[in-house]
């Protein structure tokens, strides 16, 4: 049973966790990035981003600056702000947005095109290097800005803007004579275009964006011919270059005929998305088949533990089943925002209790880990080990940095957090009209009006995820009146059903016999006033890998509820490699209101093993059991969630620990 998403207007965050996310993202991230986004960051590397709109109407003179791509960064800036104002408003907030968007109107072509690298720079290349130039990419986002604003203010300028330049691409690609047969190398616009659709009623969109997912990897290949035609080359090298690499590019085969998560991670998980948008909407069975086998290639074999994805830092892309180095991973911060897009699509199409797992998981610890608490420095590269030294002195992990950065030349992740933080009240609930059920996916407190056949129902939730897992939910229908509906309430993998306990309007409930798809359904005629008491009792797990994944063979990691943890070397010392804990280790959860906003440790029994037996320069000796009996010692072990490592002194950090038969 299909589900749609509620209007942001019609939620309120309020919970001690999430909401000093959003308030930073509103009153932090969102005017840090404007500055960033003007270049008037001191020690940022320089953005050119509004500086380029600025030369490409005419208003200032210079030459272009950045990547072919830069306009993303302010349109992903603008679609964040939109969120932000849907559910606050800020006056000056939306005079600097407005600002932004008379510059990029400014910038718009007679035709409808807008693109300020081939503007400026080689105006007469549109169109002409789709596998590495971003045009559709660009335009992609720019959509989704528009669509965020208008919903959020009325204002139909930059909604304007973007349907202009959709119709000139809706004039430019398609399988007629005189179109292009083609598709972009980085996905986006075929999600972006069914946002459209959804906002305008105009169907020509989302035939645009099936045709974007239908033609790609079809033969003869687009990417191929293209390349052929202008020459064997390449946007990002100088002289000939060789083909283009279609696995890569997700374009070496039809959609419907991949099987496995390949290539760059963010287009991959992007394309899946907008897979899943159309599946739903146009109701093709094969598409939504070709998503559950994708997300089953993710989430089953190519995915780490705290959400992220995308293993190697060559072409930030997926590689092969199992293959998850944990120091020299990539997980772009990015690719972990497209897998909780891609769940949030599959949810809606069916209530499946892993799709909203993995978007949780995702949210808690590989998403909120690419920025610092104060929302001035982002990570574009989310290790689960960093060794301080090593990513300053070994080329293989200069990608991998200690510290967040203030800023990127390529700053694609740090708006993308903002955007999906701004708009997280829209991921917590579905609503089913067929049937009149409300499905909670997430346990974030506050406030929604959720529309139902009989008229809104309100819902006040309050959470104490992520550090207990006590949850309440107040009903008020309108007008005062009872009820009939359904609340479905996800019951987390990580509870189990034995130890959770469930009351309904004052009754203790059996959950099991309600318990459909991972959800728990509570069906009853509702009166105002009703509450829903859950508690989900969040045990410390260590968890294993299978035994393919060869990174953590004799490693365990360390979870609570839906955080993994990590020791750093601030609590911990240095090396962490040489830190073990027993496989039965009992960790307790030790609250400290004065660390990190308020964290929630969890400490516990392990072991170091010193050098005190190894004499001067040896490196290697023979195994001495009794020897190294002796040089273990034990020590208390703290970790802290990973969401939250890198926010107090530099230094190492491990998610796998070594474990210890006892």
């Amino acid at each position: 049973m299909s589900s749609e998403t509620i209007s942001l207007k019609q939620v309120r965050i309020d919970d001690a966790f999430w909401t000093p996310y959003v308030e930073r993202v509103r009153q932090v991230v969102i005017p840090y990035q404007w500055e960033a986004l003007n270049d008037r960051v001191p020690g940022a590397e320089p953005s050119h981003a509004l500086r380029n709109f600025r030369i490409a109407a005419g208003l200032e003179s210079g030459s272009f600056g950045g990547f072919v791509f830069q306009d993303s960064d302010v349109y992903k800036w603008l679609e964040a702000v939109g969120y932000a104002l849907a559910t606050r408003p800020d006056p000056e907030l939306e005079r600097k947005a407005d600002e932004a968007i008379d510059l990029i109107a400014a910038a718009q072509q007679p035709d409808g095109y807008l693109n300020t690298y081939f503007t400026i720079r080689e105006p007469g290349k549109r169109w002409t290097n789709l596998t590495d130039c971003h045009e559709l990419y660009c335009a992609g986002h720019l959509i989704e800005a528009a669509v965020a604003y208008h919903r959020a203010t009325g204002k139909r300028k930059l909604l304007d803007v973007a349907c202009r330049f959709a119709d000139h691409i809706d004039a430019t690609f398609g399988p007629n004579p005189g179109q292009i047969r083609g598709y972009d190398g980085h996905q986006e616009i075929e999600l972006a275009l069914v946002k459209l659709y959804e906002a305008t009623g105009e169907e020509r969109y989302l035939r645009l964006a099936a045709f974007f997912i239908d033609e790609r990897g079809r033969e003869p290949f687009f990417f191929r011919e293209e390349w052929e035609k202008r020459g064997r080359t390449s946007h990002w090298r100088a002289g000939p270059s060789g083909p283009p690499d279609l696995v890569y590019h997700q374009s070496h085969r039809p959609v419907r005929e991949q099987t496995e998560a390949v290539g760059h991670a963010v287009r991959a998980v992007y394309m899946y998305t907008a897979m899943a948008d159309l599946a739903r909407r146009l109701g093709d069975e094969s598409l939504q088949s070709a998503c559950r086998t994708l997300w089953r290639s993710i989430v089953s074999r190519r995915m780490y533990i705290t959400g992220g994805i995308g293993s190697t830092a060559h072409g930030e892309a997926f590689t092969f089943d199992y293959d998850l180095p944990n120091d020299t991973v990539y997980s772009e911060t990015c690719a972990s925002i497209g897998l909780v897009f891609f769940a949030q699509r599959m949810l809606q199409i069916e209530p499946v209790r892993e799709y909203a797992d993995i978007m949780e998981r995702a949210l808690y610890n590989a998403v909120i880990a690419g920025m610092s608490l104060d929302g001035k420095r982002y990570f574009y590269v989310n290790p689960l080990e960093v060794w301080p030294e090593a990513s300053e002195r070994n080329p293989s992990r200069a990608h991998v940095k200690p510290v967040r950065q203030p800023w990127y030349g390529c700053a694609c992740c740090p708006p993308n957090l903002a955007r999906l933080i701004a708009s997280l009240g829209s991921y917590i609930y579905t609503v089913s009209p067929a049937d009149d059920t409300i499905y909670a996916h997430l346990y974030i407190g506050g406030e929604a009006e959720i529309p139902l056949s009989g008229g809104p129902v309100t819902l006040r939730m309050v959470s104490g995820l992520p550090w207990d897992g006590n949850v309440r939910l107040t009903v008020h229908p309108a007008e005062n009146r009872e009820r009939p509906f359904t609340l479905a309430l996800r019951l987390p993998e990580w509870c189990d059903v034995a130890a959770a306990s469930l009351r309904a309007g004052g009754e203790r409930l059996a959950i099991e016999p309600l318990l459909r798809n991972g959800y728990i359904r509570v069906h009853r005629t509702w009166r105002p006033g009703d509450t829903v008491e859950l508690e989900l009792p969040m045990p410390v797990r260590l968890m294993e890998a299978r035994p393919e994944v060869r990174a953590n063979a004799g490693k365990v990691a360390i979870t609570r509820g839906p955080l993994v943890y990590c020791l750093e070397e601030t609590d911990n010392g240095r090396p962490l490699s040489a830190i073990a804990i027993p496989r039965d280790a009992a960790l307790v959860p030790r609250r400290d209101p004065e660390a990190l906003n308020g964290v929630t440790f969890l400490e516990g029994p392990g072991y170091v093993t010193g050098t005190e037996g190894w004499n001067g320069d040896l490196l290697y000796r023979p195994v001495d059991a009794a020897a190294a009996r002796l040089d273990r010692k034990p020590v208390t072990v703290r970790a802290v969630p990973y969401a939250l490592w890198g926010n107090r002194e530099p230094g190492e950090m491990t998610v796998w620990i070594r474990a210890l038969e006892i």
